[in-house]
């Protein structure tokens, strides 16, 4: 006779598991978080360059900058309170994938926030800003075009390059990152200024691996 209603051991413990493992699916999905922090906190999940090491790479190399005696050298001779400074290449030659327009920026962002030095448009830049002087000869107010031949030309040019070295032994790996950059006086092609920036992080390999 062929009971109804009443499950095999084998069948209860199939059942079971497949419940359990539905339940770690679910808390699995729910447990995902996202939070939104302040940007100027470093988070550092790897030994990656990362922003905080843009911005604080930036600042350090700006102060350094400005703390050298061609600044005060170039107002005496010019009776020019800021020099005006063009950011050229800078090349990233090192391991890994380095936003180098972040670090421009960043850069960029400091000098003019020390109020000591200003900044003129890159050279992908000029192009774009030109075009819209062009257009506005055509269809802007006469009393409102901006003219030609009215740009400021740099006083110094500033270019550099981003270095790293990776040396890994059994579980930790050292990345050193180095950051070099020169100011050349665009009239005497004197190099009135060189810094370097030196970065170092130990990264502990987890049982997951680099």
């Amino acid at each position: 006779m062929k009971q109804t209603g009443t499950w095999s051991p084998l069948t209860r413990a199939g059942l079971l598991l497949g419940v359990l493992a539905l339940g770690l699916g679910i808390q699995g999905c729910a447990g995902t978080k996202v939070e939104r922090v302040d940007a100027a906190e470093e988070i550092a999940l790897t030994d990656q360059w990362n922003a905080t090491d843009s911005r604080l790479v930036a600042d350090s190399m700006i102060d350094d900058m400005l703390s050298f005696p061609w600044i005060e050298r170039f107002q005496t001779e010019t009776g020019q309170i800021r020099p005006v400074v063009i950011i050229q290449t800078i090349d990233n030659r090192s391991h890994q994938q380095i936003p180098v327009e972040t670090f421009v920026n960043d850069l960029r962002r400091a000098g003019i926030r020390s109020g000591r030095v200003d900044f003129v448009a890159a050279a992908d830049q000029r192009g774009e800003i030109r075009e819209e002087r062009t257009e506005q000869q055509q269809f802007s107010r006469p009393d409102t075009a901006k003219p030609f031949g009215e740009e400021i030309g740099a006083d110094f040019a500033l270019s550099g390059t981003i270095t790293s070295i990776v040396d890994q032994l059994n579980n930790r790996r050292v990345t050193f990152y180095q950051t070099d950059l020169v100011l050349i006086d665009l009239k005497t092609n004197r190099q009135v200024w060189a810094g370097q920036n030196k970065i170092q992080k130990i990264q502990q390999r987890s049982r997951f691996g680099f």
